[in-house]
């Protein structure tokens, strides 16, 4: 297959405090996707910790020594940039999307957002309401709710398992002793990216990142601990609701591993799509369900492959047959060159796709960055899904279609 997709310049500079600055120069785009990036996430909290990773994505909004939260709303949307955040298991990133004549401002209240937060007594106590209504929110939510059970119960009681909301008993007691805490730990330079992709000059972001990114001091930074989830756990909650909702999923692959494409095909021919098997078969065929779809995460250590359908009560042992039958059919028979040429299209062409956004590319710059310590060009990626064949995807497929090994949620109606 031959593809061409943008040009592009990547760089990378390391400064003397330790920030890693990375960047991908697209001339011919007018916007820049800036991301300040801390290698913290859940997984990095103890168990009275849950959830402040999260709290202090929120918190690092709500203002900092020299702006208050409507100041820096305001000064960013004015020119039209869009400011939002995200805590993952393994992550925490405050992003920016502007017009490249803005790349200054973007940088400066970025930094001073996240070199400087404010972490106001009040700001807290009102913080942390406003989490416990996220948190209702999702817990109200079972098509939501059912993923945070999913990760506590196929991890345990690993940090790993627990929710990136935190919970209620935790977010409860966050105080300003507490988050700062947490900040000052991992909030230092040698912990955290810098990436831009669009118009910029690497040069003058370098210039930038030295001018605004300070930090008073900087202290040892504690690793996660390791994860490993179980295998086999089913669990059912009862609950007042109208469709029984079901996610199962078993140990996949971790970034580090050489048969990670191969999950990613397994996932893209089963549940990713309209015409994923899945969708075709539960969905179309039996009318078992509206929602039904396959998750892929990958971490520095582990990885889960799952599947989510959501179905009316009375089908639910139905449902989860032919769910199993399929995956025994996929573990049983080598799947079809035609059918390996076909996932290996899409994946290319999901991927290719993704590099018309400048955000996309500054999330991939980054975790390139975060994962593998250097730039993987779009070459090579290319390279590597051209290289799955019929033979590695069964290969996964027999480890991973273990029925005996699958952890499986479900929400069904009941008083619990």
């Amino acid at each position: 297959m031959s593809l061409t997709a943008t040009v592009s310049e990547v760089q990378k500079t390391k400064l003397q405090n330790g920030l890693t600055i990375v960047s991908e120069k697209i001339p011919t785009y007018r916007s820049v996707a800036i991301g300040v990036w801390i290698k913290a996430g859940s997984r990095y909290e103890s168990h009275l910790q849950k959830g402040l990773a999260h709290f202090i994505e929120h918190m690092v909004f709500k203002g900092t020594k020299s702006r208050t939260a409507l100041e820096i709303a305001s000064l960013l949307e004015k020119y039209g940039g869009q400011l939002n955040a995200f805590t993952g298991k393994e992550e925490t990133c405050f992003y920016l999307h502007t017009i490249d004549s803005h790349l200054d401002e973007g940088v400066e209240i970025l930094a001073d957002m996240v070199c400087n937060p404010s972490f106001i007594e009040n700001d807290i106590k009102l913080e942390r309401q406003v989490v416990l209504e996220e948190i209702s929110a999702v817990y109200d939510a079972p098509e939501e709710y059912i993923f945070d059970l999913f990760q506590e119960k196929i991890f345990a009681d690993q940090p790993m398992g627990y929710p990136i909301l935190g919970d209620r008993e935790s977010v409860k007691k966050f105080n300003r002793n507490s988050v700062k805490e947490f900040w000052k730990e991992y909030y230092q330079p040698s912990n955290i990216i810098l990436s831009v992709t669009g118009n910029v000059d690497h040069n003058t972001l370098t210039d930038m990142a030295e001018k605004y990114f300070v930090f008073d001091s900087e202290t040892s930074i504690k690793s996660c601990e390791k994860a490993s989830p179980l295998e086999r756990n089913f669990f059912v909650l009862n609950r007042p609701v109208a469709q029984t909702h079901i996610c199962m999923g078993n140990k996949s692959a971790s970034y580090y591993d050489e048969n990670r494409y191969d999950f990613m095909a397994i996932s893209t021919y089963l549940g990713e799509g309209l015409s994923s098997r899945l969708f075709q078969v539960l969905r179309e065929k039996y009318g078992y369900a509206y929602s039904v779809y396959s998750f892929l995460d990958f971490y520095m250590d582990t990885g889960v492959l799952g599947f989510y359908i959501g179905t009316d009560p009375s089908n639910k042992n139905k449902a989860m047959e032919v769910l199993f039958a399929e995956f025994e059919k996929f573990r049983a028979r080598m799947p079809e060159q035609e059918v390996i040429n076909m996932i290996k299209d899409q994946l290319i062409g999901r991927f290719l796709l993704s590099l018309e956004s400048t955000y996309k590319r500054m999330v991939r710059l980054a975790k390139n960055e975060m994962y593998f310590g250097k730039y993987i060009d779009s070459e090579a990626v290319i390279n590597s899904i051209e290289k799955i064949s019929a033979q590695s995807v069964f290969n996964a497929a027999q480890t991973f279609f273990d029925r005996d090994k699958f952890t499986t949620v479900v929400i069904t109606p009941g008083k619990n």
